[in-house]
């Protein structure tokens, strides 16, 4: 069993959004968590949330491109949890900006945070979790990983670099205790585009409210990749965004860049 009393998931970027509805989808499914994140009041409030369901909650003020915060991790975990039995790895940023004018000391920002701490969460975890008979990783991608977008350049790369980060570890995997899912949720109702850099405020004001009349609430998006989990599920695509790109992708990859491409003169925040 995956998911259940006595069962420990670690959750990085549990302050917020995907990752605090996770916690609270897992913490009443009987689990005990271990939450991540360098925002420590949105970590006590995702605590006291769980607190209500009865469930043990340990706090980890980690920063996961950090390699050897996220290498010492796993130990400081295991100091107030028995086990490791999942590991999620949701932290992640936004960045907005063209390519040529944007500095490289974003673009080290978003890779370090979003693909980077994903490998240091599965290099620095893995190895606890193959002490169990039945383990997990989640590795949060988004639809941006299947399809690349203008302005969303680095975004883009560390999406599509945990796609195949993802699915060559699970070929690796194969046969073993542990699995493998990688989630691609389309648009979500969180503050990640808010929250995330720009190179133009207005224009992430207009794309913040774009996603956000064609968003899923977070709570729906936690339930899916919990079923995906049970499921055992290589991938789970998240939205009616994620299926249509997906599918466009696949079947007219060099059409759908060029539809993609002309939507810079259409859409307000490109």
């Amino acid at each position: 069993m995956l998911l259940g009393p006595d069962r420990v998931a670690i959750i990085t970027g549990a302050a917020s959004g995907i990752g605090r509805a996770l916690s609270l989808h897992l913490a009443r499914k009987g689990c005990d968590l271990a939450l991540v994140d360098v925002n420590q009041s949105g970590l006590n409030e995702t605590a006291s949330i769980v607190a209500l369901t009865g469930r043990q909650a340990s706090l980890h003020l980690v920063d996961v491109s950090n390699m050897s915060q996220m290498q010492s991790l796993p130990e400081t975990v295991l100091r107030s949890h028995s086990a490791i039995h999942l590991l999620v790895n949701n932290a992640g940023v936004s960045l907005a900006s063209p390519f040529e004018s944007g500095s490289l000391e974003d673009m080290h920002w978003i890779v370090g945070i979003n693909l980077w701490g994903v490998i240091y969460g599965c290099k620095f975890f893995l190895p606890y979790l193959r002490r169990e008979a039945a383990a997990h990783i989640v590795n949060i991608s988004s639809d941006f990983g299947l399809i690349g977008f203008p302005t969303k350049t680095l975004y883009c790369t560390s999406k599509f670099g945990i796609r195949g980060f993802s699915e060559a570890l699970r070929a690796e995997l194969y046969g073993s205790s542990v699995g493998l899912t990688c989630v691609y949720p389309g648009a979500v109702n969180t503050e990640l585009i808010r929250n995330g850099r720009t190179w133009d405020t207005k224009k992430r004001e207009s794309e913040a409210r774009f996603v956000a009349s064609r968003s899923m609430s977070i709570d729906k998006v936690a339930d899916k990749i919990l079923k995906a989990i049970e499921r055992k599920r290589a991938r789970v695509l998240i939205g009616r965004d994620s299926y249509a790109i997906d599918l466009m992708a696949r079947l007219f990859p060099v059409l759908t860049n060029n539809i993609v491409s002309r939507l810079q003169q259409r859409l307000p925040f490109l």
